[in-house]
């Protein structure tokens, strides 16, 4: 029998924030350059500007409002949200990751990914981090392009009948949506636990336990074991 395993995006093949913190400075930059008659220059309001962004994000604030009020602009927010969402990032694997897909591949697995978002933005991360190499782009399932968000038993059951008779393993790290469908579809679940970086709270204790992932793992690599 051969093997599928799937992965999400966010939190789980690469950080999240990682893209947040590139995105806000690519806005930063792009705030910076509107700001007129200031003292300081381009560069330096950049960096004082990411620097209030990632402060307002870590208080909960809204950041493009706080972004606005530090420079005294009034830019609308939908232009930082088209930026945000159109950014490309430049930015790698772990190498850790990469060698995991190495491994994974050389074994002979088929590797896949089931991720929610908008096709625009999970596609400019998955081209920036290279996931080409070891995926298939008819093994990719972006929520905004399939018609259907995890945890839908759809976006898992198109693997199933692209591969008959295969075993199935889902990669996630969210509680709440990531392994329901798959649990119920006889899939192996495993929760890559957080390491304090994911952008959601990773929680366990606040879902019923066909929500709950069958395996939990500190770092991708242990997946050679499980496997």
């Amino acid at each position: 029998m051969y093997k599928v395993v799937c992965f999400d995006l966010d939190d789980t093949l690469s950080k999240e924030i990682k893209y947040l913190e590139s995105a806000y400075k690519e806005i930063a930059r792009y705030a910076a350059r509107h700001c007129e008659g200031c003292s300081d220059s381009v560069n330096i309001l950049e960096a004082k500007s990411f620097k209030e962004m990632l402060r307002a994000y870590h208080e909960g604030k809204n950041t493009f409002d706080e972004l606005n009020s530090f420079l005294g602009l009034s830019i609308h927010v939908k232009d930082y949200l088209d930026i945000y969402r159109n950014f490309k990032p430049t930015w790698q694997l772990l190498p850790e990751v990469s060698d995991l897909l190495n491994r994974l591949k050389e074994d002979g697995c088929i590797l896949g990914l089931i991720s929610d978002g908008r096709s625009v933005q999970q596609r400019n991360k998955f081209n920036a981090l290279g996931l080409n190499r070891w995926i298939n782009n008819n093994d990719v399932v972006i929520s905004e392009e399939f018609g259907s968000e995890k945890p839908s038993l759809a976006n898992y059951e198109y693997f199933m009948k692209r591969y008959p008779n295969a075993e199935f393993t889902y990669v996630g790290d969210n509680p709440k949506k990531d392994f329901f469908a798959p649990n119920q579809l006889g899939w192996n679940t495993v929760c890559l636990l957080d390491n304090g970086e994911n952008i959601h709270k990773q929680t366990f204790e606040s879902v019923g336990v066909e929500y709950l992932p069958k395996m939990k793992v500190k770092a991708l690599n242990e997946l050679i074991e499980l496997i």
